[in-house]
């Protein structure tokens, strides 16, 4: 099957993006914020156990991140002025209120997430899935006062329609698709621009610590890696660079220091914006759009 929803453009043949302030590399940082059933199975550190109702170990394993890891990311974003784009399960809106509050007063931005992560977007009928995701936005949108603007399937999971039902209910930006630098359109059948923005299922702490097994140290050697690579392409073509966290994996003591080390490294350079979802859509659509569209169609 071919899917429709995008035309090939290799990044070689662009026009350079140009990121406010001369900047070179858009940073956006994602914590997940999720919500696990104390009877489903879910992401796990013991495939031992991961069976059983209940699997304590893994579930309590997954709580950390709520009771102690998030609050350890936030302090340290902080310190970097670093503002989240919190990929957000619905039903941490309802479970973790102190969360929400903590993140508004950082001035986090708020992305759909699902409505929990012990339930993957998948073999969904159209009509349920546009319930579910109204239900969604509008449950995060009650509980922070803002609606969000872009979305992140729990899993990255999507059904045939999903980009489609985003956009018709006001989602302009998906991250579920890990195919590029820099934001690109895509096709809804409404007409209405949805863009991809770069998210990456590699510079991510579930694949990089449950998935290739590396240690912290390795992490922050990849991210740093990520960002030199980036920072120097980003010269004569601006590159955004994501990098996706769940508090109960980066959350832990001896992963966090690695973060930090990264983080401080990062920051440490000129020409690096530190942005939020939107502000990296908002502005590509502004200055860009026109001369992606035009690509896009040749």
């Amino acid at each position: 099957m071919k899917h429709t929803r995008f035309e090939f453009s290799p990044i070689a043949n662009r026009k350079p993006v140009k990121l406010p302030n001369e900047a070179r590399v858009a940073l956006w940082v994602i914590p997940n914020l999720e919500h696990f059933h104390f009877d489903q199975p879910s992401t796990s550190i013991y495939g031992g156990t991961a069976g059983l109702k209940p699997d304590i170990l893994n579930y309590s394993w997954r709580d950390y991140g709520v009771r102690v890891g998030v609050w350890r990311m936030m302090e340290m974003m902080k310190k970097y002025n670093i503002k989240g784009t919190a990929a957000l399960n619905s039903e941490v809106c309802a479970e973790y209120p102190e969360i929400i509050q903590a993140g508004k007063e950082l001035e986090w931005e708020w992305m759909g997430h699902g409505t929990t992560n012990s339930k993957l977007i998948t073999s969904i009928e159209e009509a349920e899935e546009r319930r579910l995701i109204k239900d969604v936005l509008d449950t995060i949108e009650e509980s922070t006062g803002t609606r969000p603007k872009g979305w992140l399937g729990p899993a990255l999971t999507e059904t045939i329609n999903t980009p489609d039902l985003l956009r018709e209910e006001g989602i302009e930006y998906l991250a579920d698709w890990v195919n590029d630098d820099q934001p690109y359109p895509m096709n809804v059948r409404n007409g209405e621009p949805l863009y991809s923005i770069p998210y990456s299922i590699e510079v991510n702490d579930i694949t990089s610590f449950l998935s290739f097994g590396h240690t912290p140290e390795q992490f922050y050697q990849m991210l740093v890696d990520q960002f030199d690579v980036l920072y120097e392409e980003g010269k004569t073509n601006g590159r955004v660079m994501s990098i996706c966290l769940h508090p109960f994996l980066i959350g832990h003591p001896f992963r966090s220091k690695y973060l930090e080390k990264a983080f401080s490294y990062i920051t440490s350079h000129e020409g690096v914006w530190l942005a939020t979802g939107s502000e990296i859509v908002d502005y590509f659509k502004t200055a860009h759009e026109k001369d992606v569209i035009d690509q896009m169609a040749t």
